[in-house]
């Protein structure tokens, strides 16, 4: 149930019409509405709303909240539900049954909603711890099975950070910084094998590569790039920028092309891919992945088992979308 929301009472007779507040698992009426609906003098709704505390039939204190409305410049008295039904008892009003009946129900169907949408909530957050501790899970292998500087520690740190910050389990964090919703589904280029191949061949020049960096085993290299195009039903199977990115980046680290440097390329293609489709800087000119964080990743899509691929993915995506 949302605070304060507003719902309208109609009455059989058509005649009365009221908004009410719904609000901590109940409704609420000011004093005004209730002599409105029970169609009684303010006075004698006062008298007895004094006597229902009075005589102890309910407590002022859980039954009674002052909130500011528009045009008052103080606190108004709102009453609960309870409170208006002993009213109506008191002043024997007919019209009291009906608004008990409509009250009900309209409770009924918000607390059963509220409830849907909490256990969605929770569900989606366990989800998402799950993640989390796959993530951490993977960290620790990298830590374990490399022995890393502290720049590339640093890059761990910051991949871990970043995800986390995105993850917004326990709503202390700011909502919905990452998600995959405001993926770039605008693709200003489409790697080609020959592309990306030519590619290979300037990084190895430009940086001395061995004779073996670069040279193709077998052909996966070519099924990892139309891996990233695939599609179903006549759509792209992966369908923004983003997660085609993703995807190149842990197809050409996992599937192993290449007789040397199958990680250096697979951040190279990474990198080019991004900027060829403007998407490897922030609006500032920050990188969106940082070199350090591009190691960290690399070598957790390296340690990663198959069936944690879509949680890799993930990971790489929400960390190019992160806004901050």
């Amino acid at each position: 149930m949302e605070t304060g929301e507003i719902v309208i009472y109609q009455a059989q007779d058509g005649q009365t019409s009221i908004d009410v507040r719904l609000e901590k698992e109940t409704i609420w009426l000011r004093r005004e509405q209730i002599a409105q609906l029970f169609d009684r003098e303010r006075s004698v709704i006062t008298k007895h709303i004094n006597n229902v505390f009075k005589e102890k039939e309910l407590s002022r204190e859980s039954n009674v909240q002052n909130l500011h409305i528009a045009n008052s410049d103080r606190p108004v008295a709102f009453f609960s539900l309870d409170v208006i039904i002993s009213v109506g008892y008191r002043v024997k009003s007919p019209k009291g049954t009906q608004f008990r009946i409509w009250a009900n129900t309209i409770l009924k169907e918000y607390l059963v909603k509220g409830y849907t949408v909490n256990e969605k909530r929770l569900e989606e957050q366990s989800q998402q711890l799950e993640q989390l501790k796959q993530t951490v899970k993977l960290l620790g292998n990298v830590l374990e099975n490399h022995p890393l500087n502290s720049d590339q520690a640093s890059g761990l740190l910051k991949v871990i950070t970043d995800y986390t910050y995105a993850l917004d389990v326990l709503d202390q964090y700011d909502h919905q910084v990452l998600e995959i919703r405001e993926t770039t589904k605008d693709e200003f280029f489409r790697i080609s094998y020959e592309e990306a191949m030519a590619a290979i061949n300037e990084l190895r020049e430009k940086f001395g590569g061995s004779s073996l960096f670069g040279n193709e085993k077998d052909e996966s290299f070519q099924g990892s790039l139309a891996a990233i195009y695939q599609t179903f039903g006549g759509e792209d199977l992966y369908r923004s920028v983003e997660e085609k990115a993703a995807h190149l980046l842990y197809f050409v680290i996992k599937n192993h092309s290449f007789s040397d440097g199958n990680k250096r390329i697979a951040a190279f293609l990474f990198v080019w891919f991004l900027e060829k489709n403007k998407l490897l800087y922030k609006e500032d000119g920050s990188r969106r992945i940082a070199d350090n964080a591009l190691v960290a990743l690399t070598l957790m899509i390296a340690e990663s088992k198959p069936e944690e691929m879509e949680m890799m993915v993930k990971v790489v995506v929400n960390l190019i979308n992160l806004r901050n």
